[in-house]
């Protein structure tokens, strides 16, 4: 896919003043994109501080707005209000994704569920979103976290997506996923576009993705914390790490 205007041009100091006043902070404390190399993190254990993302030299979070899983004891599903005011206090950024079911878990991964399924999902994400102080302009990334082949693609996951795009429209719907499941969500428009040309609303995870990137992934996982990799520590938090590829990767703080 060919873009329009490179990265770096669209990336070179662009200042986003959100308006926060409803949330009670300050635009002077309204995170700003004004560069390339941004990073955000997403959690793999626990919640970690706002002061110590910001402190160990990153941007912004991935938060939750999906249920906890039945057998999970972690402390960030759902994301509260409290804690998205906090990040966005210090000037970071918050970007909402969901994730409820998993392999391996009483519950199986949530695409499994095909429309039906993305239709209570897409519910669930919305109202957990609105409730943590989301926009209503801003997308929500929904998880396929597994290897997904081209068949269970066509025959379940992407009935799962037009599910969810029935709650949220495909504009505010992204995924997250290895590239070819991005690709395929694009190909399919069940996934909306960034207003940074060229790019839709994928987050990739290098996992799966065999060492192929997605062109127009606003997000790529780079950093996974498995059993064999710890991923990057902070408070003593195992955390995974992910690099923000344009402008409008999804941020609540960006008035679209």
């Amino acid at each position: 896919m060919t873009d329009s205007v490179s990265r770096r041009e669209v990336l070179r100091l662009l200042t986003i003043a959100p308006v926060l006043a409803g949330a009670g902070i300050s635009v002077a404390t309204a995170p700003k994109v004004h560069a390339a190399n941004l990073r955000l993190i997403d959690f793999a254990e626990r919640l970690v501080k706002p002061e110590s993302i910001k402190a160990a030299g990153f941007d912004g979070a991935l938060v939750y707005v999906s249920e906890l899983r039945p057998g999970a004891t972690f402390d960030f599903k759902p994301v509260t209000r409290e804690y998205t005011d906090a990040l966005r206090a210090v000037g970071l950024h918050v970007v909402s994704c969901y994730q409820f079911g998993k392999p391996g878990w009483p519950t199986p991964s949530d695409f499994t569920r095909g429309y039906d399924g993305g239709v209570a999902d897409g519910r669930t994400a919305l109202r957990l979103h609105a409730a943590a102080g989301g926009p209503d302009t801003a997308p929500i990334f929904f998880s396929v976290d597994e290897d997904v082949d081209a068949k269970a693609w066509k025959s379940t996951a992407v009935q799962w997506f037009r599910g969810i795009n029935s709650v949220l429209g495909a504009a505010r719907t992204g995924i997250y996923g290895h590239n070819r499941a991005c690709a395929w969500a694009i190909d399919d428009g069940v996934i909306g576009h960034s207003t940074t040309s060229g790019y839709h609303w994928a987050w990739q995870t290098k996992a799966w993705s065999r060492g192929e990137r997605e062109p127009a992934a606003v997000l790529y996982q780079s950093e996974v914390v498995t059993a064999s990799d710890p991923g990057v520590v902070i408070d003593d938090v195992h955390v995974d790490v992910d690099e923000v590829l344009a402008a409008d990767f999804g941020q609540w703080g960006l008035v679209r």
